[in-house]
C-alpha cells in the first residue's frame, strides 16, 4: 500500500508540524507501508512573508501531479493549507480521488497576528479547503470542538506520542545556572507569546531553546534570559531534562508536543488554561494550568518528575499512528494492512530519503 502525505511544512523547519510528520512516517515504514513524502524540497521555493525561514513552493500544480502520478497512492493526507496542499487538494478533486486532511496550525490566529485580515475570513477559507477532505484529522478534542464550532465537519482526533528513549530524565547538572531553571523550547515567534514568559518575575535563571524571527529582537531586549538557539537529538533532550519547570506560555498551539517531551524528561509544565495544554496537561499532577502564569510556573515547581514521566509513557508514536491508519481505513482508501514482509521503501518525492 502506498501513502503520499502532502505537506508545506518539512525540514530543515524545526517544529511540532515536521516531527510529527517525520515520525509518523517511520511508524508507517516500520509498518510495511510505502510513504511518498511530497514537500518543498522537490519545488523552487520562496520565502514565506514575515517568516523567511519557511519555503512555499511556486506554482507547484503541474511538477505536484507528476510526483502522485508516479507515487501512484492508495490514500492520500494532505497535511497543510499552503501552496502544496492547495495544489494536492485540486489533483485529488480533478481526479476524483477521497483525501484525509488535518489541522496543525491555528491559522486565522497567526495569520491576525501578523497582518490585518480578519479571523472570520480565515475561517472561511479553511472550511473550503477541508471541507473537500473526507476527514479532517486534529490532534485534541477541545481542538475537534473549536473547528466544530466554526462550521467544520467530519472531524476526528489523531494524537500525538513522544520518544521517550530521548526524552528521558537526565542529570539536572548539564546546565549550569542559578535554580531553578524556567525553560521555553521551540519557535521564537510573535504566535507563540514568549514575551508572557520573559515578562515573567520568576527566581533562578530562564532559557529559551530555539530560534525563529523574533530571536535578536528578543534577545536584546532581555538580556538577562539565555537564548540558546536550535539545540537539537541529545543535547536538545539533555536541555529540556535539565531545567526544573517547562513554561508553555501559548494561547495558540493546537497540541504543543513540546509538552510532551518535558513530561518524558520529568519536567513538570505550566501553560494557560486554553486548547492544547487543557488537553495535553494532567491539572495538578503533571503540570499546572493558570491564566497567571507564573504562579503557575511557581506551583509547578513542586510536582512530582515520576509523574510526569508515568503519563508521558502513556503517549507512543505507535498508538497515535494505528490513529492515523484508522481514519485512512475509514476512508475506504485502505481496506486491510500490508502482507507481512511487504515493502518498506520510504521515500520522499523525487527520491529525497528521509533522515
Amino acid at each position: 500500500m502506498r501513502i503520499a502525505i502532502v505537506t508545506d511544512a518539512w525540514k530543515p523547519q524545526v517544529n511540532g508540524v515536521v516531527r510529527t510528520l517525520s515520525r509518523t512516517g517511520e511508524e508507517l515504514e516500520a509498518r510495511g507501508y510505502s510513504v511518498c513524502f511530497v514537500t518543498p524540497q522537490s519545488f523552487s521555493t520562496v520565502p514565506c512573508p514575515t517568516y523567511p525561514s519557511i519555503r512555499l513552493a511556486l506554482w507547484p500544480g503541474r511538477r505536484l501531479a507528476g510526483l502522485l502520478d508516479r507515487c501512484a497512492p492508495t490514500a492520500v493526507h494532505i497535511a497543510t493549507e499552503g501552496p502544496l496542499g492547495l495544489a494536492a487538494r485540486a489533483y485529488c478533486r480533478a481526479r476524483g480521488l477521497a483525501f484525509t486532511s488535518s489541522y496543525h496550525t491555528q491559522f486565522p490566529e497567526y495569520v491576525r497576528l501578523r497582518a490585518p485580515i480578519p479571523v472570520a475570513l480565515s475561517y472561511r477559507f479553511l472550511r473550503w479547503f477541508h471541507g473537500g477532505a473526507r476527514r479532517t484529522l486534529v490532534a485534541t478534542p477541545s481542538m475537534r470542538r473549536q473547528l466544530m464550532s466554526h462550521g467544520f465537519e467530519n472531524v476526528v482526533l489523531w494524537s500525538r506520542g513522544v520518544d521517550t528513549e530521548l526524552f528521558r530524565p537526565r542529570p539536572k547538572d548539564y546546565l549550569q545556572a542559578p535554580r531553578p531553571i524556567a525553560m521555553y523550547v521551540g519557535r521564537v515567534a510573535v504566535e507563540k507569546n514568549i514575551e508572557a514568559f520573559l515578562a515573567l518575575d520568576l527566581p533562578g535563571t530562564r532559557y529559551v531553546v530555539g530560534d525563529g524571527p523574533d530571536l535578536e529582537t528578543l534577545r536584546r531586549r532581555h538580556p538577562q534570559v539565555r537564548f540558546t538557539g536550535f539545540k537539537f537529538g541529545e543535547e536538545l533532550a539533555r536541555h529540556v531534562a535539565a531545567a526544573d519547570v517547562f513554561v508553555f506560555p501559548s494561547r495558540t498551539d493546537t497540541f504543543g508536543l513540546v509538552m510532551l517531551e518535558a513530561m518524558a524528561c520529568g519536567v513538570p509544565v505550566a501553560a494557560y488554561p486554553v486548547t492544547g495544554p487543557v488537553d495535553v496537561v494532567r491539572e495538578g499532577v503533571t503540570g499546572v494550568l493558570d491564566e497567571d502564569l507564573g504562579r503557575g510556573a511557581l506551583a509547578a515547581l513542586e510536582l512530582s518528575g515520576h509523574a510526569c514521566r508515568a503519563y508521558a509513557l502513556e503517549h507512543t508514536w505507535q498508538a497515535a499512528t494505528r490513529q492515523f491508519l484508522g481514519h485512512l481505513e475509514l476512508n475506504g482508501a485502505l481496506a486491510r494492512a500490508p502482507a507481512q514482509g511487504a515493502s518498506a521503501q520510504f521515500a520522499q518525492a523525487d527520491d529525497h530519503k528521509l533522515s
